[in-house]
């Protein structure tokens, strides 16, 4: 099961996968800056954007 929303924060180091990456499983680490999906929960993980600009679904929180 991925993080809940309520689990991540702006600023939180995480491992996401983008959408160009989904099939590889290529994964990207990165710093929150904004939490993009609505719900609570979402069964392919919360949809964040990174610092960098790079938006995926988190898989991992690091920190």
């Amino acid at each position: 099961m991925y993080p809940r929303r309520a689990d991540i924060k702006p600023g939180m180091k995480v491992i996401l996968v983008t959408k160009e990456n989904q099939r590889s499983g290529e994964l990207t680490e990165g710093i929150v800056k904004d939490i993009l999906t609505r719900s609570s929960k979402h069964p392919h993980g919360i949809k964040v954007r990174l610092e960098n600009g790079i938006v995926g679904r988190v898989k991992k929180i690091l920190s």
